[in-house]
């Protein structure tokens, strides 16, 4: 054998003490080039660090739940020289398997930075159910039939948090049945008509176990109110031109990103999060904005950085970046860290209201509806002016209805009169 090759974390757009969510193959497992070892990441941006070569993996350097940043070892590996990677894998196989469960392949959708190179076969588990070997162990540890279990991870993949919930039984579960609440009833809807079954991506997977976990946990109360921004979109429209020479579009969010910003700094409940345990508020000294972006592969929520920081035109640039970078699938999981509040515009879609779920740990989240004109009394006659639909949704455990009310009354506000922003 060769002198074993330390393989090391790449390029990962800057991010630092990203999480190891799976490790992929054991010591003295043969891999083939290409072959995903580890995957990085976040609740919704993934990385896999693969093969450089074929070989055999001598030592891991890493486990789950550990972080690590660009050079970090993973794992040593003695290339193979002479011996040709294998056209096909499955998971390794351990003799104290439990009963095999076919996993349909579904294709990689989810949001990932550029150097992710997916393999270049269907990972199917044939004759196992689809987990790496640490994850099978945890499972015999624990009593759970892996046969039973439904993956979260990637392509179906059984992950660790999977094999907690089974342990802990249906109340501690995300899926249907949790909370101790009586789970639905397994329809064969075929029976009335036809049907096509379309397997939900990880994005959509995620999103929904983290929005579920969100609606048990937090007690939600949503506020409903309206702006006057008909002197903002004239401005808006009047600096169009401005905004495309410097190379940006700077559209609507732009200007409630700083409004809301403006509304934090002076609503400090809004820009906390609750202890775990619930006998505290931690207030946040920074204000860094959730985006809520509709791509391709489901919703993803990036986060933009130091935003009452920051003026009108750089609030555009950042926007036009991650919506970008969202819809191509090169967000990494820093672009998704450090939230304290975030904002879902459906505006450009339509409706009148909405109820958005809290995006916890935060407290809050600001929905906002297509604006329209609207018929509005000044105290002498009716003007036409044009009304932006408010939807605050909040955790009452932190913030009381009298609060929240202040709050979108102010961001009215400031979307009212710019000049508010200066005060």
């Amino acid at each position: 054998m060769s002198e074993p090759t330390p393989i090391t974390v790449p390029a990962i757009g800057g991010a630092e003490d990203v999480t190891i969510a799976e490790v992929l193959v054991a010591a003295g497992d043969e891999v083939r080039a290409d072959q995903s070892l580890v995957i990085l990441g976040s609740d919704k941006a993934s990385m896999e660090v693969p093969a450089p070569s074929a070989g055999t993996v001598m030592a891991i350097s890493v486990s789950v739940g550990d972080t690590v940043s660009e050079g970090s070892v993973i794992l040593s590996l003695d290339s193979a020289k002479n011996d040709p990677a294998p056209a096909e894998t499955s998971p390794p196989v351990e003799p104290a398997a439990p009963t095999p469960k076919s996993v349909p392949h579904e294709p990689a959708v989810e949001t990932r930075p550029a150097p992710v190179i997916e393999p270049s076969v269907a990972l199917t588990a044939a004759d196992l159910p689809y987990a790496s070997p640490g994850v099978r162990r945890m499972a015999r540890e624990k009593n759970v039939d892996l046969a039973g279990v439904s993956g979260t991870g990637r392509n179906g993949r059984i992950t660790t948090s999977d094999v907690e919930a089974a342990a802990s039984g249906p109340s501690s579960a995300t899926g249907p049945g949790a909370m101790g609440t009586i789970p639905m009833p397994d329809v064969d809807f075929s029976q009335f008509g036809e049907v096509e079954h379309v397997r939900l991506t990880r994005i959509n997977r995620l999103t929904g176990e983290n929005l579920h976990r969100s609606w048990v946990n937090v007690p939600h109360v949503t506020q409903f109110d309206e702006a006057d921004i008909t002197e903002l979109e004239a401005f808006r429209k009047s600096r169009k031109a401005e905004a495309e020479a410097k190379g940006v579009k700077l559209t609507f969010v732009s200007f409630l990103l700083a409004a809301s910003a403006a509304a934090l700094r002076e609503f400090s409940r809004f820009n906390s999060s609750l202890s775990n345990d619930g006998s505290e508020v931690v207030l946040k000294k920074y204000v860094n904005i959730g985006i809520a972006v509709d791509t391709p592969k489901g919703l993803v929520v990036p986060v933009v950085k130091d935003v009452d920081k920051k003026r009108l035109f750089e609030l555009a640039a950042d926007l036009m970046d991650i919506s970008s970078r969202a819809r191509e699938g090169k967000l990494t999981p820093a672009d998704f860290q450090g939230g304290c509040f975030t904002i879902s515009s459906l505006g450009g879609i339509g409706g009148t209201a909405f109820t958005p779920i809290v995006n916890a740990p935060e407290v809050a989240i600001l929905g906002a509806s297509r604006s329209r004109m609207q018929p509005v009394w000044n105290g002498e006659e009716f003007t036409p002016r044009l009304m932006l639909p408010l939807s605050l949704s909040y955790d009452h455990r932190v913030i009381d209805g009298a609060a929240a009310a202040r709050f979108t009354t102010r961001l009215g506000q400031i979307l009212a009169d710019l000049r508010n922003l200066l005060l």
